[in-house]
C-alpha cells in the first residue's frame, strides 16, 4: 500500500501565478521579497481573505511583521498595488487589497524613465512630511496621476508650494492643483509665469520679513484681485 499523496489533491492544492510576473518583475523594479509578499496577497485574495494583515504575511515567510508593512506600502506607493473601500448593507466599511495595478504594468508597461519619474513623487513628499505616508495619502497622489492626468513636475510644484506658504496639507495641495487646472496651466512654466504675473502688481512691503523668499510663488487660493 503506498503511502504517497494523492494526485488529485497536488492538482486541487494550486495557486495560479503569471509566468510574466516570474519572468519580468525585475524589469518592474521589484526584487524578491515583493514579489513572494504579492505571491502571498494572491493567495489570501483566493481564499476569499481580502485584506490580510501584515502579521498574517510575516507569520508564512522570513521577514518581519515591520517588513511586510514596509513592503506593502511601497508596492502601494508604486502603483503596484491599490486598497479599495467598500460598504455594506450595514454601512461597515471594509478594505481589500487589488493588484489590478501591477497587472496592467505588467502587460501594458510604461516607459522605464517615466516610472522613475512618478516614484520619486512619493519619496519627495514623504521627505517633506517627514513620515511615511498613509494608504490614503497614497491613493490621493495615485489619483493625481491616473484619474486627473497631472504632471508629475506640476505635481512637484503643486507641494513645494505649499511648503513655501507654510500650508503643508494634502487638502491644500489638492486645491492648489485644482486651482492651477482650471485656470488651464498644466506645466511648471505656465505655474511659473502666472505666479510672476500675480506678483508684479503687487505692492512689495521691504519691513516684511520672511523666513522663506515667497516672492516667486502665488497664494493660488486667494485668486487675482
Amino acid at each position: 500500500m503506498s503511502n504517497s499523496i494523492p494526485f488529485q489533491k497536488i492538482l486541487l492544492n494550486q495557486l495560479p501565478i503569471p509566468i510574466k510576473l516570474l519572468t519580468s518583475y525585475h524589469s518592474l523594479g521589484l526584487d524578491e521579497r515583493e514579489v513572494m509578499v504579492i505571491i502571498h496577497l494572491l493567495r489570501y485574495l483566493q481564499e476569499n481573505n481580502d485584506f490580510p494583515t501584515p502579521f498574517e504575511l510575516a507569520e508564512q515567510m522570513t521577514i518581519s511583521e515591520k517588513d511586510c508593512a514596509n513592503i506593502l506600502r511601497k508596492l502601494i506607493q508604486n502603483d503596484f498595488l491599490a486598497i479599495e473601500q467598500q460598504m455594506n448593507e450595514e454601512q461597515q466599511l471594509s478594505e481589500s487589497y487589488l493588484l489590478d495595478p501591477l497587472w496592467e504594468k505588467l502587460y501594458s508597461p510604461v516607459p522605464v524613465q517615466e516610472e522613475k519619474t512618478v516614484g520619486t513623487i512619493f519619496i519627495l513628499f514623504e521627505q517633506e512630511f517627514g513620515r511615511p505616508l498613509s494608504p490614503f495619502e497614497i491613493e490621493t497622489i495615485n489619483a493625481w496621476l491616473d484619474e486627473d492626468k497631472i504632471a508629475p513636475a506640476l505635481i512637484k510644484a503643486g507641494l513645494r508650494e505649499s511648503v513655501l506658504m507654510g500650508k503643508l496639507n494634502f487638502k491644500y495641495i489638492d486645491r492648489i492643483l485644482r486651482e492651477w487646472k482650471k485656470k488651464g496651466i498644466h506645466s511648471v512654466e505656465q505655474a511659473r509665469d502666472a505666479s510672476k504675473g500675480f506678483h508684479n502688481k503687487q505692492v512689495i512691503k521691504q519691513d516684511n520679513q520672511q523666513k522663506r523668499d515667497t516672492s516667486f510663488y502665488y497664494n493660488w487660493l486667494e485668486g487675482e484681485e
